[in-house]
């Protein structure tokens, strides 16, 4: 059982770190050209970045530890309202990556759950997420927890452009 708790700006390096393997294991075959990922990672996993996303009141972040060990985390965006719900108390699970090796420890269900217990207590009433069509895995994983499609966006990252579920469910 992993060892879940919130993150803080001093954790900035380990989910910088965190978020450019996950996102490599998870994403980076889609990439024809690796410079875009590269220049992805720059502007998305950054240290500064994340320290910045980190001091937002805006967000809250947790890591996953097995065995003392960085192995996951998971990022709630408050007050998030999307095209496709209206904005009466609505966040966003905007990002649960797990390192390839501790998937099958349930370790992405685990910070689901931390996180929908924190947008309830903070009285959300809808919580939203982007999956990326053919990530079948993902979207069978949150249709498993209730949430249902609510719509198609794109998505650019240099030369590729993707397409997203977004899903939506509320919290009771």
């Amino acid at each position: 059982m992993p060892d879940i708790r919130k993150a803080t700006v001093e954790d900035a390096p380990i989910i910088a770190l965190l978020g450019r393997i996950t996102f490599n294991e998870t994403f980076g075959h889609l990439f024809k050209d690796k410079n875009d990922l590269l220049a992805y990672h720059e502007r998305t996993f950054s240290v500064a970045k994340i320290e910045g996303s980190l001091q937002d009141q805006e967000n809250v972040f947790w890591i996953a530890f097995r065995d003392n060990l960085p192995i996951g985390y998971a990022k709630l965006k408050l007050n998030s309202p999307s095209e496709f719900i209206g904005s009466d108390s609505v966040c966003q699970l905007q990002k649960i990556y797990v390192l390839k090796d501790f998937l099958s420890l349930k370790v992405g269900l685990q910070l689901q759950e931390t996180l929908l217990k924190e947008a309830r207590e903070r009285n959300y009433k809808t919580i939203w997420l982007s999956v990326l069509q053919g990530n079948d895995w993902a979207i069978g994983f949150y249709e498993k927890n209730d949430f249902k499609n609510i719509g198609v966006h794109h998505f650019q990252i240099g030369k590729e452009v993707f397409r997203f579920n977004a899903m939506a469910r509320e919290l009771l």
